[in-house]
C-alpha cells in the first residue's frame, strides 16, 4: 500500500510543472530536442506512458498494436502539421487524451483491441500535429521527428514496464493498482487545464 502511496505522491508532485510543452512555431530542431521534448511536458508524458498501461491491461497484441497505432498516426499528425494544415483544439487534444486515456485505465474494462488502437492513433493526432507545426522542413527537423518518435516509443515501453512489475508484484492487487493509476492520471490531466 505504501508503494503505491508514493507512486501516487510522485504524480501530484510531477504535476506542479509546467503543462503544455508547446510554446514556440518552427524552433525546434535536432535529434536531441526531439527525444527530450517528449519528458518535458508532462502532457506528454503522462498520455505516453498511459497508451502502455492501457495496452497492458488489454493484453495479448495489444501490447505491440496499441502502442505502433500510438505511433503511426503520431507520425501521419506530424505531416499535417508540417504541411500546415490547421487542425482545431490541438493543445486542448493532448491534455483531453491525458484525462480519456486516465479514465478509460480506470474503469478498468476490457475493450476490443481495434477500439484501442482508433482511440489512441485518434489522440496521437493531436500530439502529432502540434511537433509538426514546429518542426522546419530540413534535415534537423527530421532529426527533430525521428528523435520524438524513438523518445514517444521509450514512454510506450515504460508504461508497459511499469504495469507488468505491478502485476508481477502483487498479482490480487494489481488490477486495482492499474485502476488507479489510471485515476491518478486523469486527475492530473483535468488539473493541467487549468495551469
Amino acid at each position: 500500500m505504501k508503494r503505491y502511496i508514493f507512486q501516487a505522491a510522485a504524480i501530484l508532485v510531477l504535476a506542479a510543472s509546467p503543462a503544455f510543452a508547446h510554446t514556440d512555431t518552427g524552433t525546434t530542431t535536432g535529434f536531441s530536442a526531439g527525444f527530450v521534448h517528449p519528458v518535458g511536458g508532462l502532457d506528454h508524458m503522462l498520455a505516453m506512458i498511459a497508451v502502455g498501461i492501457l495496452a497492458t491491461q488489454i493484453g495479448g497484441k495489444s501490447l505491440w498494436l496499441v502502442p505502433a497505432s500510438f505511433v503511426g498516426m503520431m507520425i501521419i499528425g506530424g505531416f499535417i502539421g508540417m504541411s500546415g494544415i490547421a487542425v482545431p483544439y490541438v493543445e486542448l487534444g493532448i491534455v483531453g487524451s491525458v484525462v480519456g486515456l486516465g479514465c478509460l485505465i480506470a474503469a478498468g474494462q476490457k475493450m476490443p483491441t481495434v477500439v484501442a488502437m482508433f482511440l489512441v492513433g485518434l489522440m496521437a493526432v493531436f500530439h502529432g500535429h502540434a511537433h509538426g507545426t514546429e518542426m522546419p522542413i530540413n534535415v534537423s527537423g527530421i532529426e527533430y521527428g525521428i528523435g520524438f518518435v524513438a523518445a514517444t516509443g521509450i514512454l510506450h515501453i515504460a508504461g508497459i514496464g511499469l504495469s507488468i512489475i505491478v502485476q508481477t508484484i502483487g498479482r490480487k492487487a494489481a488490477p486495482n493498482a492499474l485502476r488507479l493509476s489510471g485515476g491518478i492520471i486523469a486527475a492530473t490531466g483535468v488539473t493541467l487545464f487549468t495551469i
